[in-house]
């Protein structure tokens, strides 16, 4: 990079802030384990699957009687999924907890993702390089993949490769799927008798990999911050111009936790949530007649403007399409290479509508053509449909545009309807992170250390009372098997993190359905502006609002 912005320079200099414990000696830092962890479900068929990993308990990291620091380690690590604000910090301070422990020791980077394990690719992160790197954004420093380590060829080959590197550990930094890989490495090390502990780092900037142990999956902060100043500035225009409805789609494949905070921190007239669309078994007939009478409540105050939100993953919740994706992703996993010799469009959309029962067929032909062909497209690497590709912003646009139409023929509605839509995801993955996102990265990337040195293979790091200052944060891990349940993915029966989802009965939820009435008729938005990294820190330290709900801060 040949110039650097001033702020891109001054990153440079920032100092994440710590846990009290980790200015400790590492001799003088001890593992405690607490109670054991065990998955929510599936627990035979998971203990059959991971019978080393099965059953270990949770540990924090306090004072005491640790392990010696005098061995010289070598560590690889990936970079897996996409990239999430934070992941240079997470390397730093894996770094930076290594070379503590011993000055000899090494931090080898796989390139490109798991798939640079698989085929040997690599280098080595020295001082110089790392120092280019801390306090920015992006996965660029290695850079990322999203190849899933599963079949034993790839098992092997992992094996293979991290023997030849004398590999002491290694550490998976990714989301639900990558941490998975990691999970299923750690068992297979162990079944091979090689002594390389394997330590996941919890990465999504969709939140959904969280629970009681791990509060918030870094990345979170930085893109919600980043999509808040973008739909502020929208809502502010959209009250300037007074002419648009902004239908605005959020990352969030599988939970809604990107929109409820973005809710928060703007005060959008409509916030969709899908796992309340999903509970309430609504139709998306009955979504958009819900937009529809909120676009008519405010154009009879004269207003026919308004911002929406509406999370990546919407039309997977939608009870009906729901089944119907399911039914698509069947009959694209039983076709194999059929399907895949198929052109794009009108011959992927007939080959599925001809395998598709009556019912779901019938839906299938009601919706446009464009979302048809999206929702045949191939899936991802985990086989998930790639919902980021589906346009769910300009079908309800379609669907409520006629749906007004209708109210107007019958005279329950009386205003103008014009929009704009919008899809804010890539923005949001690659921005500088937050000082809460540099500290909270720093401090996995280093909590990741820890677990390598007492040889906890199989563990995730995690780093509790998030809302605190970090201080008083109380860094540990937990394994990674307890996070899991058997999902069916390519038509086969898979071991897999269980996704967090937005918690209905829980307090930043029922905080949101008590005022979002409220802002359906109201255009008194919030703007929060841009990320800020210098000033006081009732400003540049903030976390997540759904976070400080949730602990009462």
């Amino acid at each position: 990079m040949l110039e650097r912005s001033p702020l891109h320079t001054a990153r440079y200099a920032y100092t994440p802030k710590v846990p009290e414990i980790f200015l400790e000696p590492l001799p003088h830092i001890k593992a405690l384990p607490s109670e054991v962890i065990e998955p929510d479900k599936d627990k035979e068929l998971l203990k059959s699957i991971f019978p080393n990993s099965f059953g270990k308990p949770a540990v924090k990291f306090v004072k005491g009687e640790g392990v010696p620091s005098e061995k010289a380690f070598t560590v690889g690590v990936i970079l897996s999924g996409g990239p999430a604000a934070g992941g240079h910090n997470v390397i730093a301070g894996l770094f930076d907890g290594i070379k503590k422990a011993n000055p000899k020791s090494k931090l080898i980077g796989f390139k490109g993702g798991p798939s640079g394990l698989i085929d040997g690719k690599y280098l080595e992160i020295n001082a110089d390089m790392l120092e280019q790197y801390r306090n920015t954004g992006g996965f660029d420093i290695i850079g990322s993949g999203r190849t899933k380590i599963e079949t034993p060829q790839q098992l092997e080959k992992s094996f293979e490769n991290a023997i030849k590197l004398g590999l002491d550990a290694l550490v998976v930094i990714g989301g639900d799927d990558s941490n998975t890989n990691a999970a299923l490495l750690s068992e297979y090390f162990i079944q091979k008798g090689a002594p390389v502990t394997v330590v996941g780092v919890p990465k999504t900037i969709d939140g959904d990999l969280k629970n009681e142990w791990i509060e918030i999956s870094f990345g979170f902060d930085t893109a919600t911050k980043v999509y808040s100043e973008l739909i502020g500035n929208i809502c502010r225009d959209a009250s300037s111009g007074r002419k648009y409805w902004h239908f605005i789609k959020l990352m969030g494949r599988s939970a809604s936790h990107i929109a409820l905070e973005c809710a928060f921190q703007t005060r959008p007239n409509i916030a969709l949530i899908s796992e309340e669309i999903e509970a309430k078994q609504m139709s998306l007939a009955q979504i958009v007649a819900t937009i529809a009478d909120a676009i008519a409540a405010r154009a009879a105050k004269g207003e026919n403007f308004g911002v929406i939100i509406v999370p990546e993953g919407l039309i997977e919740f939608i009870p009906e399409i729901k089944a119907l994706i399911a039914q698509i992703n069947e009959i694209i996993a039983a076709a194999g290479s059929e399907y895949e010799s198929l052109p794009r469009g009108e011959a992927q959309r007939s080959f599925i509508l001809s395998k598709l029962p009556a019912e779901t067929a019938a839906l299938f032909s009601q919706l446009p053509e464009s979302i048809q062909t999206q929702l045949c497209w191939d899936r991802d690497p985990h086989g998930n449909v790639q919902v980021s590709r589906i346009e769910t912003e300009k079908l309800l646009v379609e669907m409520v545009s006629r749906r007004l139409k209708e109210m107007s023929a019958e005279g329950t509605y009386t205003g103008t309807f014009d929009y704009q839509t919008h899809f804010f995801g890539y923005e949001g993955r690659c921005a500088f992170p937050s000082n809460f996102d540099a500290d909270y990265c720093y401090s996995l990337g280093y909590s990741a250390c820890l677990l390598i040195l007492h040889g906890l293979t199989g563990y995730i790091a995690a780093i509790r009372n998030l809302a605190a200052p970090p201080k008083e944060w109380i860094p540990g891990g937990i394994p990674i098997v307890s996070m899991m349940n058997i999902e069916r993915r390519h038509g086969k029966e898979k071991p897999v993190i269980k996704k967090a989802l937005v918690d209905l009965e829980g307090k930043p939820f029922k905080a949101f359905a008590q005022v979002r009435d409220k802002w359906a008729l109201s255009s008194d938005y919030r703007i929060p502006g841009s990320i800020q990294y210098f000033g006081p820190p009732s400003i540049t330290d903030v976390p997540a609002i759904i976070l400080q709900l949730e602990q009462n801060s």
